[in-house]
């Protein structure tokens, strides 16, 4: 008896580093392409337009199915969908570094999205349904949202590895043999999950509300600077997708077995933490793009320097996730170790926009990374720990698919405006008479500066939110006294 208690942890254990490397696999895929795109260009023939599709083409299904691959894993088990959406990723990256011709490449690269959605899209929700007890599920989300924030910078370094070492294609061949290890574990390790009756939440007209809204939004949102965000295409486009989005919503509300239950916004706590995700993700996920461009646009470093200057983030991410987290969240409380995470980022985009031209990465870059990896590894695990608090098991995929949405919805926003602002400051410094570097420097500044109030905006949300739950608390406390 004594022997088999112990082995259900480390069992789960396991469980959860399987369910980890498929979800790094996949985070990572967001930024691995990266280092690698003048050779796709090169290779591939891809017009300077077309480009940015190797990236967006996997952004906007991954964004748009993440709520309703969620929902399926609560309704027909979380390991099949899990295991399903690895299937799916792993033979579209086969397929993409194949590929010969842009057309192909694009129409890959959007499958290896929605493989990518199906399966993180569930992954949180395993996470807690395989811990369930509050010390342990903190430490499980705490390798979770390590492996989830540093995914991208481990991206810029396998990218810049893979690319100059073996290829382009290799940036996808590599994820085939992780990809088959992880389906074989996953089906033989990680126990099945109990689901739902499918019938119930067989809501077709909401599903395809809800997949349509979230794929035009984020395509409006991440084609707008190329378009321009005052055009009548983007408005349009814009307001189209609002209008399914508002059908959706209006939908769910009457729909007697709805696709997403709404009451779940009604929860303070899960909307907070969503709204504070989305900020927070919206000023960094850009800091890594123009990093990358000063960093060898400026500074002269290659594809792979380039990566490895990105290590002290992750490594800091996961001394402070990892290690400290769970200590300081119980010493101090979640949410008063919360606002001082993010100000700890905001601090290093504020580092960041003090960029120079003749500036070096040891004082110019390594103390903001070292700042941001702190910050981020302090508040990203209170984020996903609130953003899991359901009163309802069954809704934890729902959860999970929503706080995944947030993120990546928040990126593709975040780096849309980051990417207009610092053009516009560019070619308005460049109309002014200043040289070309000069100008492209003064824009990533602006865009530091711009990234650091998104994040300062996260931090007003948190201490209003807070403050207006202490308030409420105490009125009910008040209420209550006089019945005494």
């Amino acid at each position: 008896m004594n022997v088999s208690a112990a082995r259900v942890p480390r069992s789960r254990w396991l469980a959860l580093a399987i369910l980890c490397t498929g979800n790094l696999m996949i985070i990572l895929d967001g930024s691995i392409v990266f280092v690698a795109l003048p050779h796709i260009q090169s290779a591939l023939g891809f017009s300077g337009a077309e480009l940015s599709w190797v990236v967006n083409g996997y952004l906007v299904p991954f964004a748009g199915f993440m709520l309703l691959s969620g929902r399926f894993g609560d309704f027909f088990g979380r390991k099949r969908v899990f295991v399903a959406g690895l299937v799916l990723f792993t033979l579209a990256s086969w397929l993409c570094g194949l590929s010969e011709t842009p057309a192909m490449l694009i129409v890959f690269r959007f499958l290896q999205g929605i493989g990518g959605a199906l399966s993180s899209s569930v992954v949180l929700g395993m996470v807690v349904h395989l811990f369930p007890e509050p010390r342990l599920q903190g430490k499980a989300i705490g390798v979770y949202s390590f492996a989830q924030a540093a995914g991208s910078s481990i991206g810029l370094v396998a990218g810049g590895l893979l690319t100059q070492g073996l290829g382009w294609q290799w940036i996808f061949f590599v994820n085939v043999p992780i990809g088959l290890a992880a389906v074989i574990l996953a089906w033989s390790i990680i126990p099945a999950d109990l689901r739902s009756n499918g019938k119930q939440g067989s809501d077709v007209p909401g599903a395809i509300l809800i997949t349509s809204g979230l794929m035009l939004a984020v395509f409006t949102i991440v084609d707008a600077p190329e378009s321009r965000w005052g055009s009548a295409y983007t408005i349009s486009f814009a307001a189209l997708a609002a209008a399914i989005l508002l059908a959706f919503a209006m939908r769910q509300a009457k729909a007697r077995s709805p696709l997403i239950d709404l009451n779940i916004f009604r929860s303070g706590t899960i909307l907070r933490a969503n709204v504070t995700m989305f900020l927070t993700v919206s000023g960094l996920f850009g800091f890594q793009y123009f990093t990358t461009l000063y960093l060898q646009n400026i500074l002269g470093m290659n594809a792979v320097q380039t990566g490895l200057a990105f290590i002290p983030a992750p490594l800091a991410i996961a001394v402070v996730s990892l290690g400290l987290s769970g200590w300081l969240n119980k010493r101090i409380g979640n949410m008063r170790v919360l606002p001082w995470g993010l100000l700890l980022i905001m601090l290093g985009l504020i580092w960041l926009s003090m960029i120079k031209i003749n500036g070096s990465y040891a004082m110019n870059v390594l103390p903001a990374l070292v700042l941001i990896g702190i910050g981020f590894g302090a508040s990203v695990t209170v984020m996903m720990g609130e953003a899991m608090s359901v009163s309802n098991p069954d809704d934890s995929g729902l959860a999970s698919g929503l706080i995944n949405t947030t993120q990546q919805v928040g990126a593709a926003f975040g780096t849309a405006i980051l990417a207009a602002v610092a053009s516009g400051r560019t070619n308005s410094l460049i109309s002014g008479g200043m040289r070309e570097i000069p100008a492209l420097v003064g824009g990533f500044r602006l865009a530091y500066i711009v990234s650091a109030a998104f994040v300062g905006a996260a931090i007003a949300a948190v201490v209003l939110g807070e403050a207006k739950r202490k308030r409420a608390a105490f009125q009910m406390e008040s209420g209550s006294k006089p019945s005494r």
